[in-house]
């Protein structure tokens, strides 16, 4: 699997990726996973977060998706075919991995594991399979659940991006209706009713989970 790299390593403005340290002892970084429904926000939101937040970094994911106009390889996605994907997988290179729609998505381990050991935390936008999982094999991991106002809200963004015929957006309503029922699974929920304030609820968890005493 090629190397890969964060969002924050693209040309989006961004705060400085400094490792957290007490003493000369480098303290590992935290697990952070935001998940929701499809078209709730969780780009924007982790864009606005990644930009004022020192020292978080936003894995990339790998998918088999159809790379839209618009999208850079390993900087939105490392987009590759069903065989590479499945090989990968087989060899227990995702610390997480998910099919929607036909397609693939999986977080690459090695990466994440080791921003951690630099100090780094590092945040995964992924869906709610793939939160679950995560779960699982990273019981430290914090876990946030971005809800949109209403469903109806929700739809109107849906339609709004222009990007999906139909019958996928009736797929992702009929899936969001179900992930809204899995939020007891995450340790917060912050709602994205206004962008600025949502923003701020996910900062104010980053920084108190930095502050958090642990064992």
């Amino acid at each position: 699997m090629p190397a890969s790299k964060s969002k924050q390593s693209s040309s989006k403005e961004s705060a400085p990726t400094q490792s957290r340290k007490r003493g000369d002892k480098v303290t590992p970084g935290n697990l952070f996973v935001l998940t929701g429904p499809s078209g709730v926000g969780k780009n924007t939101i982790i864009d606005r977060v990644l930009s004022e937040a020192g020292g978080l970094v936003e894995s990339v994911s790998v998918t088999t998706r159809k790379q839209r106009e618009g999208e850079r390889d390993g900087v939105e996605y490392f987009f590759t075919d069903r065989e590479s994907f499945e090989k990968m997988r087989g060899h227990n290179h995702f610390i997480e991995s998910a099919e929607f729609a036909g397609n693939y998505y999986g977080t690459p381990r090695n990466w994440v594991e080791q921003r951690m050991k630099e100090g780094l935390d590092v945040v995964l936008v992924i869906e709610v399979q793939g939160a679950k999982q995560v779960k699982r094999h990273f019981p430290d991991a914090i876990l946030i659940f971005l809800a949109p106002p209403s469903i109806h809200e929700l739809e109107k963004r849906l339609r709004g991006r222009a990007t999906e015929p139909e019958d996928v957006i009736a797929m992702r309503l009929d899936k969001a209706g179900q992930e809204l029922k899995e939020r007891d699974v995450f340790h917060y929920e912050v709602v994205n009713e206004d962008v600025d304030q949502a923003v701020n609820n996910v900062l104010s968890i980053v920084y108190a989970e930095r502050c958090r005493i642990k064992p």
